[in-house]
């Protein structure tokens, strides 16, 4: 254990966040996922008894988002439901978002099966607990640095 970082971070997870550099993608899914198939080699990072929104705070507290983009966060659509549904899971992760994203950012919704291409190219799948369906995210790491010297 180390101070200020959350116990949902393990060792593993810490190494895979700091392997990451700017714009590669993290999926933060739920336990219903696909993620053996999608991951196709890449790591897969299992959080079994978790849930998705502490574990995607406790992510984001040390991983900044891309602010070169303007979705820096996508989330799965729920198939079947209209174009501006977000489910309650959803609607959680995305207010934990707000404050790592620039105003003019938001969280993209993608169909089911646009997601899963995604996901296919992402760095690394966190696989947790999540029993809510379509409770999955992309989130894109951005840079922590100084502005450029003249």
């Amino acid at each position: 254990m180390l101070k200020g970082i959350s116990p949902l971070l393990t060792p593993e997870l810490l190494k895979l966040l700091m392997e990451m550099g700017h714009d590669d993608a993290l999926v933060v899914a739920d336990a219903n996922f696909t993620a053996m198939s999608i991951a196709a080699g890449k790591p897969v990072l299992r959080l079994p008894g978790t849930t998705l929104p502490p574990v995607v705070q406790a992510i984001t507290a040390l991983m900044p988002l891309a602010e070169d983009v303007p979705h820096p966060a996508a989330f799965m659509h729920v198939s079947g439901a209209a174009s501006d549904y977000a489910s309650a899971v959803q609607r959680e992760v995305m207010a934990l978002l707000v404050p790592h994203m620039l105003p003019s950012q938001s969280a993209e919704a993608v169909e089911r099966f646009a997601f899963y291409d995604r996901a296919r190219a992402a760095y690394a799948i966190v696989l947790t607990g999540e029993k809510q369906p379509f409770a999955n995210f992309i989130l894109r790491k951005g840079v922590i640095g100084e502005n450029l010297r003249p």
